[in-house]
């Protein structure tokens, strides 16, 4: 089913420019009312972690302690300090819309810089996995984008932000490019047909969230920055999805701090390695 103008339903009566009725201020006070918790906010420097592996190796080495005022319905958050900075991080954050659900609710909670550190499969082989890819701009094969901002092929980081992070990983063992990626809702529907168009437009991997997040950050004016952990090929080889030293958190917090450190102007925490 189309409109008059053709368009189908997710590109139509989305009036970007008026405020919405549901709020996530207004879900954070009635889930504050109902657990009984009293206000309070997160670390001004939030992460997502997909996949639950930097969340699940902080608990395991005793680093990550439960927030009692997160009032998210969905999710706990852990505060922990890396290098001298103090993070707020939400594990298992999969998805597009699940993504920007917490976005919402974190900025409304506090958050200054909010960081996604998914996993992705490779597109383009630049080089064997692992590695990382500073986001340029996604490729918005989902939904939750066109909530945001309107109809176009890619969602895109802030240029400041950009600007900003010029030379911020020139230090790190472990390489970061920057390029384009493609966000999906349906990693099982990654085609060979898809495969080879997202090629051919040289998007770099596949991942889930980066389009939606850009989105949201254009249009609410929020720091958001989104990297690409590329571990595999999309499971078509065997021995997939390995992704290096303690399932490549070490690296994964190194990168996150750099980040971190130059968006926040933090100095460098005296005594520990970034």
């Amino acid at each position: 089913m189309t409109d008059i103008e053709g368009r189908p339903p997710i590109l139509t009566y989305k009036h970007f420019g008026s405020p919405s009725a549901f709020t996530p201020e207004s879900l954070l006070r009635e889930a504050r009312r109902q657990k009984g918790l009293a206000e309070g906010s997160v670390p001004e420097a939030c992460i997502l972690d997909p996949d639950g592996d930097l969340v699940r190796r902080l608990k395991t080495e005793g680093r990550a302690a439960a927030d009692p005022a997160w009032s998210c319905y969905h999710t706990e958050l852990h505060r922990f300090v890396e290098a001298g900075i103090e993070f707020g991080i939400i594990g298992c954050a999969v998805g597009a819309p699940f993504a920007v659900l917490l976005a919402e609710q974190l900025f409304a909670s506090g958050c200054r810089l909010l960081i996604s550190m998914t996993s992705a499969g490779q597109l383009v082989a630049v080089r064997p996995p692992p590695y990382f890819v500073l986001i340029e701009r996604a490729l918005r094969d989902e939904g939750t984008s066109y909530h945001y901002a309107a109809p176009a092929e890619f969602s895109a980081i802030d240029d400041a932000l950009m600007a900003t992070l010029r030379g911020a990983f020139d230090d790190l063992r472990v390489p970061v490019l920057r390029g384009a990626t493609w966000t999906t809702d349906a990693p099982f529907r990654e085609t060979l047909e898809a495969i080879a168009t997202m090629r051919a437009k040289e998007l770099l991997a596949v991942e889930m969230e980066a389009a939606a997040l850009y989105a949201f950050a254009r249009a609410r004016a929020k720091a958001v920055l989104c990297f690409a952990h590329v571990t595999n090929q999309m499971g078509r080889i065997e021995g997939d999805f390995e992704k290096g030293e303690a399932d490549g958190t070490t690296d994964a917090l190194g990168v996150i701090v750099a980040a971190a450190r130059r968006l926040m102007e933090v100095p460098p925490a005296p005594g520990r390695a970034s």
